[in-house]
This record gives structure tokens, C-alpha cells and sequence, in this order.
């Protein structure tokens, strides 16, 4: 990946495009655990590319590549979320495939999915990151602005309330009925 930035930084538009294509799925889906509606999420990741594309000979070091477009993707959806603040939404129609009134696929995926975009906006963040884009706690917590020990302290909290209530779930799936 390395060498793609490098030629990217150096004005290669086909080594930036394999960039963004290999970030692409990692980047869309951090996006919506922040901000959980398709529309918004298109306008980040535009936004992020932009704005990467146009600041990219200032990264200094091409191995923090994905961090720094995470940085900036986070940044893009916290402007929105500001922005939709100041926005009066007259009727907002609910999204075509809700994953979780699907009857199809793995269940305790979806329960998980649902249990994760339920958790507060910092602790759903730092979750996605530790977990579905493998980034290190170090990492994590330079990407954020915030120390260690914070994000430790939001993986713990955030596991302890999943645990809880994926345990609350599988209660509620149990039955008895008579033989």
C-alpha cells in the first residue's frame, strides 16, 4: 500500500482510484455506523476523497494512509451530523433493506449489527474501529484525539453492554412450550 501512496502523492490518479477502491467497503461501512442513512454517508466518503485527493502530498508518512483517511472520514461525518442538527427534516421515509427485519441470513450477525448501531456514538465508533477495521488501540485513540486508557475504558464499557444485551436476546428467543 505503501508504494500507492507513494505514487499517488506523486500524481498518479490511477494509483490513487486502487487507494480509495481497496478503502472503499472499510471506509462506507465506518461511515454508516456513524451516521446510519445511505444519502449521508455517499456525501462523506465524496467529501473524504476529495478532500484526500487534494491534501495527499501533506501525509508524510505513507504507512499511516488508512488512519489518515479514517481521521479525515470521521471528520466529514461529524460535519454532517452538525449539519443535520441545523436541518429540519419535515418526513423521513425508513430505509428499503433494514437488516434487521430481514428473514434471511445469520441471525446472531444481525443481532450483533443491531446491538452495535444501538450503542452510543463513541463507543459504536471505537467499537468499528477496534473490531470490523482492525486498527490497534494506539492507533484508535491518535485517530480519535483521545488516550489509551479512553479507549480501552469505551471497548470495555461498549462490550460489557453488547454482552448484556446479546445475553437479554437469546432469554427473550428461549420458549416453553409443552411437549
Amino acid at each position: 500500500m505503501e508504494m500507492e501512496v507513494k505514487k499517488a502523492q506523486q500524481g498518479d490518479l490511477d494509483a490513487f482510484v486502487r487507494l480509495m477502491r481497496n478503502l472503499e467497503s472499510q471506509l462506507y461501512g465506518l461511515a454508516k455506523s456513524i451516521l446510519r442513512h445511505d444519502e449521508d454517508c455517499a456525501d462523506a466518503m465524496q467529501e473524504t476523497m476529495l478532500k484526500a485527493y487534494k491534501s495527499l502530498t501533506s501525509l508524510r508518512k505513507p504507512e499511516f494512509f488508512k488512519t489518515w483517511m479514517i481521521r479525515i472520514l470521521i471528520n466529514e461525518c461529524n460535519q454532517l451530523l452538525r449539519n443535520r442538527k441545523r436541518t429540519v427534516v419535515m418526513n423521513e421515509l425508513p430505509e428499503a433493506s433494514n437488516p434487521a427485519t430481514s428473514y434471511y441470513g445469520d441471525y446472531q450477525k444481525i443481532d450483533l449489527e443491531e446491538a452495535v448501531n444501538s450503542l452510543d456514538e463513541t463507543l459504536r465508533i471505537v467499537i468499528h474501529l477496534f473490531y470490523y477495521q482492525d486498527l490497534p488501540i494506539k492507533q484508535i485513540s491518535e485517530v480519535l484525539n483521545i488516550s489509551k486508557g479512553a479507549v480501552k475504558g469505551r471497548l470495555h464499557r461498549a462490550r460489557g453492554i453488547l454482552a448484556d444485551w446479546m445475553k437479554n436476546r437469546k432469554e427473550e428467543d428461549v420458549s416453553y412450550e409443552p411437549i
